[in-house]
């Protein structure tokens, strides 16, 4: 059974950090099922940026035994990627917009998946095993 208990007794950088996957990951989903170039499209797209932008920052704060793994590779692809896919849609480049888009959503998926694993924190959480590491 799903707890919040673990998410509960984890640190407050890693409470930020999945609270704005989750608000990412909805305003994301949202973003790509919808038409777009629609104001609601443009209005839920501005919820997506700077909830990405605290994941990738929150990130960095979050080391195992004070080390950086493969998954921080992500973390500075987000931040190259992110103000690259904005300033993308201001100049008019819609097709580099879409894929910079696409791939920091499909980026935070696959991270998300990562912490799944048995003995990580939101496998934890769904499954309602008892308290994982991270």
């Amino acid at each position: 059974m799903p707890t919040l208990a673990p998410l509960a007794a984890a640190s407050p950088v890693i409470q930020i950090h999945v609270a704005g996957a989750i608000v990412a990951l909805a305003a994301g989903t949202a973003v790509a099922l919808l038409p777009k170039g629609t104001p609601l499209h443009r209005r839920i797209g501005w919820v997506f940026v700077p909830a990405m932008a605290v994941v990738a920052l929150s990130s960095l704060l979050i080391a195992r035994s004070g080390h950086f793994s493969a998954i921080h590779l992500l973390t500075l692809l987000t931040l190259v990627s992110l103000p690259y896919a904005v300033l993308s849609r201001r100049r008019g480049n819609i097709a580099a917009h879409r894929s910079a888009m696409i791939g920091l959503l499909v980026g935070l998926v696959v991270a998300g998946g990562f912490t799944m694993v048995p003995g990580r924190l939101m496998h934890a959480v769904t499954f309602g095993q008892a308290q994982a590491a991270r």
